[in-house]
Parts: structure tokens; sequence; C-alpha cells
């Protein structure tokens, strides 16, 4: 079988680009067609597998509207134990790897994610062709080269991002740099094992080159930032060595210098290539063009399912891949619904019957002998345009909106669900009504956002309850390894990073909006507030609750008479 490096190593580079990033000449009724063909492969893989039957409620569908009707909408947490405890005979095909990222804290310490072996081929063609697209000036100008000295400071290639790295090693053969951070010679050569590793990384750069950089943009940032600081300084044994790496820092002091600032990576080397994703990379999308002199391609990725969509060498909206997962989409007003009543069972659309503007959670289900089906990895997307029209690409565009669940991720780095943060607000010992949370950006940087109302006659500064929240947050880290604290607290000083930020709710703010619920017809379990990652519409009854007038009944003598 043809493999994307083959045709790289014969000079073949337009079929190179047609196996690899033809997806992006589809038409929307192409794209459609090759979902609806591969989703009904699927099926027939999971009615011959025992999860595939538990997961689909028992149901036999022959067509994508049955398995859309009669196929119940999932979590994670319906694969359990199977998934965590890796039972492989109870899956569609044995998997050739399993995939990895943190779990739920509390819950399970490891989300584990089989891939079959026709996966991950599908896989590696489209992790080297984000690669490619990533170097791209415009369509079809890309790097063809094979040994491309690549900076990726991920976790190991079955964990999280770790895998798209691999994969675009596999695809292209792209040279990782310190892929192991042993026997650093760099000075400072301490710290975390992500910082030993960015520090190896650099140490075998500054004498082998750099021509890409990848992984998740905030440590894009915290690497550069740890360079400009001085965390990285060099000993002489080490430039004696390595002239090479005496030249170029040397060059790039002298760059640095007429510059009249401190040594950036751009100083150093010139990347051709840059990769990012996560849950923030437009915010730090900014800062790894200033430090490393390219913006990182933009990809929608997750160990769930892979790669979703990518960005185009134009670095607007990103488009959707076709072959790894069958996506549907629960539009806003119904994810609403599902918000306010988790009994409520919200409605799909797919790709094709997307609108321009509005926000839907993603659904997936895993291609080719994958077992997440109609699955809600708790993912929110908004539709920027129905196509690319600067690039002629006939698929929908998307970019990144924020979490749907009850999760919160801060930098790509540190996630956070409603029980820790609960528990942590408790162990505070001040006395509330009670809270809520969500992700926002403040100056540009994300922070967890926590509202609270106190009790009536507590009186407290938001800053002390934030710093007594922080503290016990750090607590249940080293407790529950939630890797709040262990990843985004690091980076705190480097980037700027203020990881929790409290604001006060008015008196009365949780009173009024269950009142203003039960007005609006809610039920019971509706009237609350949404703990985490409440709705502008929800947040903005909380901070300015509306008053609720209940009329008091009548007494007897004002009661009119029966007419």
């Amino acid at each position: 079988m043809t493999r994307p490096i083959d045709l790289m190593r014969e000079g073949r580079k337009e079929e190179l680009w047609q196996m690899c990033c033809g997806f992006l000449d589809l038409s929307l009724d192409q794209f459609m067609s090759i979902q609806k063909r591969l989703l009904r492969e699927q099926m027939e893989l999971l009615k011959q597998c025992e999860l595939g039957r538990r997961v689909m409620g028992g149901a036999m569908p022959e067509t994508v509207e049955e398995f859309r009707e009669q196929v119940p909408l999932t979590t994670y947490s319906d694969y359990l134990p199977d998934l965590v405890e890796k039972r492989e005979e109870v899956l569609p095909v044995k998997p050739a790897m399993w995939a990895h990222t943190v779990g739920r804290a509390g819950e399970y310490i490891i989300k584990a994610v089989p891939v079959s072996d026709s996966s991950l081929r599908e896989f590696e063609k489209v992790a080297g062709g984000v690669s490619l697209i990533a170097s791209c000036d415009s369509r079809g100008d890309f790097l063809a080269k094979e040994h491309v000295k690549t900076f990726s400071p991920t976790g190991s290639r079955y964990y999280g991002s770790g895998i798209v790295g691999y994969m675009a090693q596999q695809a292209l053969g792209c040279d990782l740099l310190s892929s192991n951070a042993n026997g650093c010679s760099l000075e400072s050569a301490k710290g975390s094992p992500l910082e030993q590793k960015i520090i190896a990384g650099f140490q075998e750069a500054l004498y082998r080159g750099l021509d890409a950089i990848g992984g998740l943009p905030s440590v894009l940032v915290h690497s550069g930032e740890m360079l400009t600081r001085g965390a990285m300084s060099v000993n002489a044994r080490f430039l004696l060595s390595h002239p090479k790496a005496a030249f170029r820092l040397a060059r790039a002091l002298i760059r640095s210098k007429l510059a009249g600032r401190a040594m950036l990576p751009k100083d150093l080397w010139s990347v051709k290539v840059a990769l990012g994703g996560g849950a923030d990379s437009a915010a730090f999308g900014k800062r790894v063009r200033e430090l490393w002199g390219r913006s990182p391609l933009e990809l929608y990725a997750g160990v769930d399912g892979g790669i979703y969509a990518t960005q185009t060498w134009d670095y607007e909206g990103m488009t959707f891949i076709p072959n790894l997962n069958f996506f549907e989409f629960i539009p806003e007003r119904e994810w609403f619904k599902w918000q306010l009543d988790h009994s409520y069972r919200p409605q799909t659309v797919l790709l094709d019957e997307l609108k321009a503007g509005e926000i839907y959670e993603i659904v997936i289900t895993n291609l080719h002998g994958g077992v997440l089906t109609r699955c809600r990895i708790g993912d929110m997307i908004r539709l920027v345009s129905l196509r690319n029209e600067k690039l002629d690409i006939d698929i929908p565009q998307m970019v990144f909106h924020g979490r749907a669940d009850d999760l919160v991720d801060i930098a790509g780095l540190g996630r956070i669900t409603e029980r820790i943060i609960g528990e942590a607000v408790e162990n505070t010992g001040i006395p509330l009504v009670d809270w809520v949370a969500r992700k926002e950006f403040v100056d540009d940087k994300p922070v967890l956002h926590l509202y609270l109302e106190l009790a009536d006659g507590y009186i407290a500064g938001e800053a002390s309850v934030a710093a007594a929240a922080r503290e016990q947050l750090r607590r249940l880290d080293r407790r529950y390894r939630c890797n709040f604290y262990s990843l985004v607290g690091n980076m705190e000083a480097t980037l700027g990073l203020n990881p929790l930020q409290v604001t006060f709710l008015p008196r009365g703010a949780f009173a009024a909006y269950a009142a203003q619920r039960h007005t609006e017809g809610a039920t019971l379990s509706g009237l609350n507030a949404p703990r985490v990652n409440p709705s502008d519409e929800a947040l903005s009854s909380l901070t300015t609750p509306k008053v609720v007038v209940v009329a008091a009944p009548a007494t007897e003598s004002e009661r009119l008479p029966a007419q």
C-alpha cells in the first residue's frame, strides 16, 4: 500500500497533495457522500460487537436516517469500564493502539480510546496533509522534503497532541528533535518533564537547525518565553563541542541587539512550518508568531477522534475533514434546552444543514472500526461561513467556540470539572449561597472565572477568596492529578496567566434566577443555573438579576364572589 512518505521520496508531489489534501477539492455533496458511505460500513461493524450493540441500545439501523433516529447520543461514560480497562474483545475490531488523555478527576484517571489499523492509515494521511498545508503559501506550494527538523514539545505518541506529531512523522519522515529529554547539557536542565523536554529540544536545534514547530500554542509560547527570560543559558563545554551552536547563538545575539530587545527563537531559526491546536489557539497564536516568526496553523483535534478540521493557508476558519469521523451537530437552541433539562434529547443536524453564524455542539461517530458512537465530546463550534470563497473550498468553515459540558480547559493543558471546583470552593470554608464558573478571556489570556454569591452577613474581598480557592485547587491537583495547577500554574509567571478570578454576585442572584425560570415554565430540575460553563444568557441573569414579582394569594375578604 502506497503511503505519503513513498510519494514524497519518489518526488510525486501532485499525487502526494491529492492523497493528503484532496479533501479540500471536494464539493459538499461529495463530502457528505463519503461521510454516509463510511458510516454505513461502520454501522455493520458496530452491530457485530458487544460494546457496539450496547451503546446503540439494541438498535439495528440500516440507513443513516435510521441510525440518527434510533441510536441514542452517548458520552464517554457510556463506554465505561470497557475502554479504561482496554477490553479489546468487546470492540468492533482489534485496536492497533490506544490513545490517551487526562480523565475526569475522581472518576477515571486516564481516558483511553482505541484506534484501529485502518483508522491509523487514514490518520497518517490527514496528519501529513495538515503538515503540508502548514508549509503552504498557496495551493500545492508546500515544503516537500524528508528529515524536516521539528521541535514538538508534546506528550508521547499515545497521548493527546503527541499522536498528531507522531503520525505526521510517519507520513512525511520528519525528525522530532529530542523526543527523549535525558542527557540535557544545558545549565538549566531542571524543572518539570515538560520543561526538560523543551530544553533538550532547544539544545539539539542549536547545532542541528530547526525547520518546523508543533504543539499547543500555549506551550510554544512558554518555550519561547523560557529563552527570552534566560532560562536556557548554555555552558562553555557545550559550545566548544558544537561550533555550529556557538555561531548560531552569536548571530542571534547580534540580531536581537540590533532590534533592541531580548533574544527570541526567530533570531536563532527561520521556521518554515508551524502547527498548533487546542482550545486557546486564537489567544496564543499572535504571540507564537512574535516569538517564532511564523503563525501556527490551527487544528481542531482530540483524542476521541483524531483531527476533525484544519485551517488552510489563509489562516481563517477551519475546514472539516471527511474520512475519520461522521459528524452531527446539536444547534445551540437544542443544546440550551438540554442544559436546562438533561432528560431532553436534543435533535441533530448534518454538515450540509448548518447555518453560517450559528453555534453548535459537535457529535462524532468514529469510522474505520472505532467505537465512539454519536458521542458528545463536549465541544461547541461556531460556523463562520458555508464555504471558503477566497480559496474556493466548498466545505463549511468553523472556529472553536468553547466547552459544552462541565469541563473547563485552560490553555489546552489544565482540565478541571464541576466536582473539583465545587470541592475546592467548599474546602475554603467560605459560607456561600451558590456558585457558577466558566472559562473567560482577560487581556486575551484564559482564566477560570468563578462567580460566587456570599451568604448573608459574610464579608470578604474577591482577591482573598480567589487566593483561598487557588490554594485549595493546588491541593486537589496533587490529590486527583487533574493537572490544573501542575501545568497551568507552572506557566503562570511566564505567560502572565492568572488561572483563577473571582467575582461576587449580587445578594439574591440565585433566588431571582430560579424565580425567573419558574415564571418561564421551567420544571423543577431546570430552576437552578448550570454550575459550569453557563451561557451568556444565564450568566447575565445572575449578574444583573431581574426582580420577579409573585402575587400573594388573595385573602377571603379580597376574593370576588362567583358570578
